[in-house]
């Protein structure tokens, strides 16, 4: 049998270290400020080669990512953004705009192999496909943000910008469209704002 096609052990539902679920969960939080230091190209490919693998519906991946990091191009996306916002992006070394793919489909016969008429399927329902690259891309993006975490740096998420100007000065041929904006680099000392409350397991789990 084709090693390809087996599937790995699971690992002990504990088998994050506890450093491991501080850096994704517990102790993070989203970073307000950054230092100057830069994001290098291997690390922001390994966001990528991380949150790739987490899971879809049909393995549609339709999150496509801009990342924004000279001078002149933050200088057209800052003032995009809502004015709580624009210090914030200034500060991070590397932004990242994240966006989905309106014709993801054209990808699918690669992606699932296993329905051939999904692509076609999808095209002859439009709604479908929007509900789809919603919902999925919406998914990816929290992935993404555990990627950035994952390789020891800060994300700043943010749903304050004006998407359709986002649009039309980074995406103009319509294809992309925005759905969140990611402050990436390594925290400032003062990146952080004090911690908000969670519910509680009682408030919000019910087993049947």
């Amino acid at each position: 049998m084709s090693t390809d096609t087996v599937a790995p052990s699971l690992p002990s539902p504990y088998a994050l270290s506890p450093e491991a679920r501080e850096l994704l969960f517990t102790e993070a939080r989203t970073a307000s400020k950054f230092t100057d230091d830069p994001v290098d190209d291997d690390r922001l490919r390994a966001i990528w080669e991380l949150f790739k693998w987490a899971p879809t519906a049909s393995n549609v991946n339709p999150l496509r990512i801009l990342y924004v990091r000279t001078p002149e191009a933050k200088d057209r996306l800052v003032p995009l953004l809502a004015p709580p916002n624009q210090a914030k992006s200034a500060s991070a070394p590397v932004v990242a705009v994240l966006a989905l793919d309106t014709r993801f489909t054209e990808h699918l016969p690669t992606l699932y192999p296993a329905i051939p008429q999904l692509k076609d399927a999808f095209e002859a329902n439009p709604e479908l496909r929007e509900e789809n690259a919603s919902f999925n891309s919406a998914l990816q993006a929290a992935y993404f943000l555990l990627a950035v975490r994952s390789v020891g740096l800060a994300a700043g998420p943010m749903k304050g910008f004006d998407a359709k100007a986002v649009d039309a000065e980074f995406f103009p041929d319509g294809r992309w469209r925005s759905i969140l904006v990611v402050n990436i680099g390594k925290p400032a000392p003062d990146a952080w704002s004090t911690r908000l409350p969670r519910l509680e397991y009682e408030q919000t789990v019910q087993l049947v």
